[in-house]
């Protein structure tokens, strides 16, 4: 997408903070800051005091842009009270993708003055004045991923892949019985008699099987009395 006809247009940029610093003090906490410079514009944030490796700032600060100028200078500084302050690192801020998009929010690498990787610095850009995506109907088709995007929502988003289809249910195949008439089976015609009720007394059983009771003759009120025998006379055993 052209980015021409950007000159005099304004840039918000705010620096949220900075992360893995190299450290500058030895004792206690550095105090950094950041410093901004696009063409003769130049910003600076506050002081983090003790905000050590990782400080945070969240200042925004608006450039007027410059035709043919794609970049930003950034530096990261520890301020120091009775000497210099201390260089920690430097970095450029490319400005394509904003001002084709009109947002971008990202952390850039930062160099010492020998060159080693010192630490990052995240900015957050906004550029309000970005061209929207062309209208397909009247200047050419877009491509599929722009295309389902505005079938689906009416309009290209820069920000976000447009949704995956959804996925097509399988068509039911036609007269196709229902799973249960295949498992099902005729009722039984067989009644049986309901239970018995509790509380009802037992029945009795039938007349085949009664029988009269015995009845036996009482026994002998008196003992029956036997004979003695003679006394004296002993018979012989046998031989």
């Amino acid at each position: 997408m052209s980015v021409s006809g950007i000159h005099g247009l304004p840039l918000e940029v705010t620096v949220v903070g900075c992360y893995n610093l190299e450290d500058k003090e030895w004792v206690s906490r550095q105090d950094p800051y950041v410093c901004l410079e696009y063409g003769s514009a130049k910003f600076r944030t506050k002081t983090c005091t003790d905000g050590g490796k990782n400080p945070t700032f969240q200042e925004k600060f608006i450039f007027t842009l410059i035709e043919g100028l794609w970049e930003l200078n950034v530096v990261v500084w520890n301020n120091n009270t009775l000497v210099a302050d201390d260089h920690i690192g430097s970095g450029r801020i490319q400005l394509h993708k904003v001002l084709s998009q009109g947002f971008e929010d990202c952390a850039w690498p930062l160099q010492s003055k020998t060159g080693r990787h010192s630490g990052e610095v995240r900015v957050i850009m906004h550029y309000p004045n970005a061209k929207q995506p062309q209208n397909w109907k009247t200047k050419g088709a877009p491509s599929f991923p722009e295309y389902a995007a505005y079938a689906l929502f009416g309009q290209v988003s820069p920000y976000a892949h447009p949704p995956a289809a959804p996925t097509p249910y399988p068509t039911p195949m036609p007269h196709a019985a229902p799973l249960s008439s295949y498992n099902s089976y005729p009722p039984s015609t067989t009644t049986y008699p309901p239970a018995p009720y509790a509380g009802y007394p037992p029945q009795a059983p039938p007349a085949s099987y009664a029988y009269p009771p015995q009845v036996y003759p009482p026994p002998p009120q008196h003992p029956q009395v036997y004979p003695p025998a003679p006394a004296g006379i002993y018979l012989p055993p046998p031989y």
